[in-house]
């Protein structure tokens, strides 16, 4: 299956028969792997009756062609028929006949070489001499018993850092093992990768592999397939692929790739069918690559890889030391003739193809029209160094005094697969030089950890990333959740002394360590500088003296005790093995003692917790989603501290939305369009839509039922009905989504966000006759267990508010609804002026809307706000009744359905209150919970952090209400209002002493007065000290600015205003200080007010100064119209 993987071919005299070589990998249940290597060649077939037996199906082969390919009795000419149309014989192709008298048959012979590592280009030499000494007109000089037997029993594995020879049929072989502080070992051609696909689409197809997106390589050489596969996994160090590895999959696995899970496989091509008619189960998250054809199908949104420019331009400068355009070669490309046809715009216009090579002499000729090379190029000219005049580096091997004991071919691929693997694994170097610092070791012993795995944090992401350079995020805080980074992670964590450390772990230890030695990379210093590798030297005479001093020379082959007639030679014909010489090897050979099923068992257990299921994996991605999320309330839940940025809110959705795909892309019937759940949901609206027009269902069906969502708190806002279908129009009518796998991702983000997902996907699914023409019987949506549970953990996403859909679309048009409450018993009716109103978010804020006289609900059009932060609302103070009390204003997101409240309970007027015609009001997102008072308080509510998020509690084991915060500390903020109002008189409500020429005083009223005397003590040049100086001339300024503001705010906004950017430039305590100490605290304050307590006062400074610590940013709506 693996070394014939389309099982026996026959050809003729006429055809080509070059034997072919592959190597192939066998991956056991442990995640071990054995390597294969195969030479197939073609011997004569010397049976008459499978010749005549060929010859009959040849001429009935034939025959059914010509019958479906000739016009019939009718007339009609079905040779135009397209594939798939009629029978499946239409597909079938004409073969020449073949005639045993004149053709000599020939059949496929295939000898085979297992081992557990990878010397593939030892084994190769031993494979080509056995098939050398069967087809020349010579015999061996030996039997190839011998040979062979040598190999298997006489020759062991060399140790690590030591190299070996041993002798084929023709010639010496020789193979040399990496030491234990070096790369591991690695015997494929780099080269060769970089010739077909050139550095552009191998650096695109790195990434997808590091990324974990679903890989499919495409060739018509099984050799090609493995090179490129084994190649890409290399380049990882010193991570690993813990996903499906099938370098080449054999035809009889093709439903293989169905599987709903990462995996990187290598499919054999025809050389007769194109891109166009392959068809494949899914391709929402796939990365293909048609490696003859030298391109490349990336999936959407792929991240750039760190420093990508540099990176490209550090290889690029090795490959052409080597004589390798950095674009590829086309003569290993089976599509040199096509491609060298086109012109060069039409090349660099296909945005799927990263680099196509020209004449290889002027091979950026070529390229200066493409985007990538032009930045490369301007950035290497900054440097001081020109590519078109790029001095090569001198052959290495021209100039050294050993004499290595291989050709200078064989040790050009040495140098060249060290120098590019020493580059790419100096960038993880350098990416993770500090990452020990981040990993959290377990408390508890290590089978304890074992057993809560899943449960456990091992490594602290959002510090990480904190610490990262920007550029780096996008690509980061996605890799940051790949298995091959959780595994690695766990390795460093259970391989915590140096003794039982994985060999690749710590050879990448070491490397780390050297770098903090050199202080090449500060582990607290943010910084995207490029640091070239400076390892490859050391490298390279490493494996140079290996080769030149040759450790170890194995036993030579020898006759063996064969019986008389055994290993008899006939010319052209590989003979049948003796079984009874080969089978038992020599009594000595250690090896025949090896039994270790301890550590094997060992081994299986540390593996155990990287075996995927997609059930397992949809629930751990639903809890470590809703863990993060909930922020630092999880450390009372027992999830340790955790928190989340938003580019890491963007990869968790952007994970469930691949998985998503893979689940709905399982046992599909017929493939349509890239996205299988966006394909889904356009079948059930067209479903609807139909039965909507046959009469079958009424108007409302449209919708999912008529129930009224619970987070619409207020009973006077007209509620949103729930309806999957309006969810889909809304995603439809976003014009910059234009791909299928878009939409479907905007969809998921918009239910997540309306915490409908759970119950969508199960209204979707409820189209059991839909479900059953889409999917075959095995389908993972067809099976109701674990569909059930798995709608079951989507259902935990509801405990979250996620903002997945606003803060990713930020530039669409999005309709808000709102609502303006004026108090019930005071001025709604008589209200003559015209009102106003802007609103603010996080993304931006409207111009100021006029509101239609006695006009109080509305609906406007605005570019996405994002979460709403602020409403200003104010009139003109036109009319006779120029006086409004307003007790909150609501607003809603129509799309995602947010419903925020900005309660006010105060007067806008002139003469009223504090004479506010305008006032800033401080929103908050309402829950799904009733609100439990809707009394008018004046004071305004207590606004909790953004970061953290309202979590349910359970207030006794009664069956009482459940509270959350938010609630909680209203009713604590009515609690201390009743008791201060018990004990104190209105009018003393600051501490200030009784009015007597006005009604009310303010704290803006003392503020002025403070600032007129603090400038007539500057003006009387009688300043206490310098730095009273400052502080006076500060306060003065800021005072002066808020009052001369054209803004109608009253005295109690002025106030709020000056704290804001009090607290906003550090000077609250310097200004609490000078306001203790001013002559005019003493005259309007009683002597029980806080600020002439000078124990409170000081205790209030200490409090103010620790503001210090923090960069505050305010809203603009906040101090709009003051620049200061």
């Amino acid at each position: 299956m693996l070394c014939m993987p389309k099982g026996l071919a026959f050809k003729t005299q006429a055809d080509p028969r070059e034997p072919q070589f592959h190597a192939f990998i066998i991956t056991r249940e442990d995640g071990s792997r054995t390597f294969g290597f195969a030479l197939t060649f073609y011997e004569e077939v010397t049976s008459k009756q499978i010749c005549s037996a060929m010859q009959t199906l040849y001429h009935m082969h034939n025959a059914e062609y010509d019958v479906l390919h000739s016009p019939s009795v009718d007339g009609r000419d079905h040779s135009g028929m397209e594939d798939g149309e009629g029978t499946p014989g239409t597909k079938l192709q004409r073969f020449n006949s073949y005639d045993i008298s004149r053709d000599t048959l020939y059949v496929s012979k295939c000898i085979c070489l297992i081992t557990p590592m990878s010397f593939m280009k030892a084994c190769r030499s031993v494979l080509e001499q056995l098939h050398q000494a069967v087809t020349s007109p010579q015999p061996p000089p030996l039997p190839l018993e011998s040979y062979i037997y040598n190999v298997l029993y006489e020759v062991p594995l060399p140790p690590p850092g030591r190299s070996l020879k041993f002798s084929g049929v023709y010639g010496p072989i020789i193979c040399q093992r990496p030491s234990t502080n070096e790369l591991p070992l690695f015997d494929f051609p780099v080269k060769e990768v970089f010739e077909l696909l050139g550095v552009e689409n191998v650096f695109q197809l790195f990434t997808c592999a590091l990324l974990e997106f679903q890989i499919l390589l495409y060739s018509q050489h099984y050799q090609r397939l493995m090179t490129v596969a084994e190649t890409i996994t290399a380049l990882m160090f010193p991570f690993q692929w813990q996903h499906v590895y099938v370098p080449i999959l054999p035809a009889s696995l093709l439903h293989f790739l169905d599987a709903p899970v990462p995996y990187l496989m290598g499919l054999h091509s025809n050389g007769l069918d194109d891109r166009s008619k392959l068809e494949l189960p899914q391709e929402a998250n796939l990365c293909f690559v048609d490696i003859d054809n030298h391109f490349i199908e990336l999936p959407e949104d792929l991240p750039q890889f760190p420093n990508k420019l540099e990176f490209v331009q550090e290889v690029s400068e090795i490959l052409m030391a080597f004589g390798i355009p950095p674009e590829g070669n086309l003569h290993c490309s089976e599509s040199a003739s096509k491609l060298k046809r086109l012109r060069a715009s039409e090349l660099v216009s296909d945005k799927r193809n990263g680099n196509i090579a020209g004449s290889p002499l002027h091979s950026y000729e070529l390229l200066k029209e493409n985007e990538t090379i032009a930045r490369l190029q301007a950035l290497v000219k900054r440097t001081g160094v020109s590519l078109e005049k790029l001095e090569v580096r001198e052959d290495p091997s021209s100039n050294k005094d050993l004499k290595v004991q291989c050709d200078e071919e064989e040790l050009r691929i040495y140098q060249l697969n060290i120098q590019i693997r020493e580059v790419f694994a100096n960038r993880f170097t350098q990416m993770f030089a500090d990452y020990e610092v981040f990993v959290i070791q377990p408390s508890q012993d290590k089978e304890s950890w074992f057993t809560n795995r899943e449960q456990m944090q091992n490594f602290d992401k959002a510090s990480f990333l904190s610490d990262q350079p920007e550029p780096y995020l996008p690509f980061l805080s996605r890799f940051l959740e790949t298995q091959m980074f959780a595994s690695f992670i766990d390795n460093k964590i259970m391989c915590h002394d140096d003794d039982d450390k994985d060999p690749v772990l710590r050879v990448f230890d070491s490397r780390v360590d050297k770098i903090r030695l050199l202080n090449v990379r500060t582990p607290t210093l943010r910084t995207s500088m490029y640091q070239k590798c400076t390892t490859v030297d050391e490298a390279e005479k490493a494996i140079e003296l290996r080769l030149a001093k040759i450790d170890h020379t194995a036993i030579h082959p020898h006759l063996l005790d064969m019986k008389i007639g055994q290993g008899k030679y006939e010319p052209g014909f590989f003979p049948k093995l003796q079984s009874d010489v080969l089978s038992t090897g020599p009594a000595s050979n250690k090896w025949t003692k090896r039994n270790a099923p301890a550590q094997w068992r060992r081994k299986d257990r540390q593996k155990q917790h990287t075996e995927h299921l997609r059930l397992d994996n949809d629930q751990r991605e639903t809890k470590r989603m809703l863990v993060e999320k909930m922020g630092r309330e999880a450390v009372e839940l027992g999830h340790g501290e955790v928190n989340i940025t938003g580019v890491e809110e963007n990869t968790l959705i952007a994970s469930l939305c691949d998985l998503l795909e893979r689940i709905w892309s399982h046992g599909l019937q017929v493939k349509q369009g890239k996205s299988a759940l966006w394909s889904h949901l356009l079948h059930y609206q067209e479903n609807r839509q139909r039965k909507l027009t046959s009469g079958s269902l009424s108007t409302s069906g449209i919708l999912l039922d008529s129930e009224r969502r619970k987070s619409d708190a207020s009973s006077v806002m007209s509620p949103l009905r729930i309806s999957l279908i309006q969810d889909m129009r809304h995603i439809q009518n976003i014009g910059e989504i234009k791909t299928d796998v878009g939409k479907a991702r905007a969809w998921v983000r918009l239910s997540m966000e309306k915490k409908l997902l759970s119950r969508h996907l199960k209204q979707l699914l409820s189209d059991h006759e839909l479900t059953k023409k889409l999917y075959k019987r095995y389908a993972f949506l067809r099976c109701d267990d674990e569909k059930e549970q798995f709608l079951y953990h989507l259902l935990s996403f509801n405990a979250v508010d996620y903002f997945c859909f606003t803060n990713v679309f930020t530039t669409i048009l999005i309709p808000y609804h709102i609502l303006i409450v004026p108090s019930k018993k005071l001025g709604g009716s008589m209200f003559t002026a015209n009102p106003w109103i802007c609103i603010s978010g996080e993304l931006g804020e409207t111009q100021i809307l006029q509101i239609p006289r006695n006009v109080l609900e509305m609906t406007f059009e605005c570019q996405n706000l994002g979460k709403l932060t602020t409403v200003q609302i104010g009139h003109d103070n036109s009319g006779l009744y120029a006086k409004w009390l307003v007790e909150y204003v609501m607003v809603r997101n129509e799309i995602t359905g947010h419903t925020y409240k900005f309660p006010c309970g105060r007067w806008l007027g002139k003469g009223i209150d504090d004479g506010s015609l305008e006032r800033v009001l401080v929103g908050e997102l309402l829950t799904s919970q009733p609100e439990v008072d809707e009394r008018p308080c004046r004071t305004p509510p207590l606004q909790q952090s953004p970061s953290v998020i309202r979590r349910l509690v359970t207030i006794s084991p009664n069956n009482k209400p459940k509270l959350n915060t938010g609630q909680i500390q209203e009713s604590i903020g009515e609690a201390v209002n009743g008791i201060v109002k018990h004990f104190h008189k209105p009018e003393k409500e600051h501490g200030f002493k009784s009015p007597r020429l006005f009604k009310n005083v303010f704290i803006w009223d003392f503020l002025e007065k403070a600032q007129t005397y603090f400038e007539t003590l500057e003006q009387n040049e009688l300043v206490p000290e310098e730095n009273w100086h400052t502080r006076a001339r500060n306060f003065c300024r800021f005072v002066t600015a808020i009052n001369n503001t054209p803004r109608n705010i009253g005295k109690d906004g002025k106030f709020q205003m000056l704290v804001c950017l009090g607290a906003r430039d550090h000077l609250l305590h310097h200004w609490i200080a000078l306001l203790a100490d001013c002559p005019i605290t003493a005259h309007m304050y009683e002597d029980v007010a806080l600020i002439k307590d000078h124990t409170l006062v000081n205790s209030l400074i200490r409090v103010l100064q620790t503001l210090q610590e923090f960069n505050i940013t305010l809203e603009t709506s906040l101090v709009k119209g003051i620049d200061i």
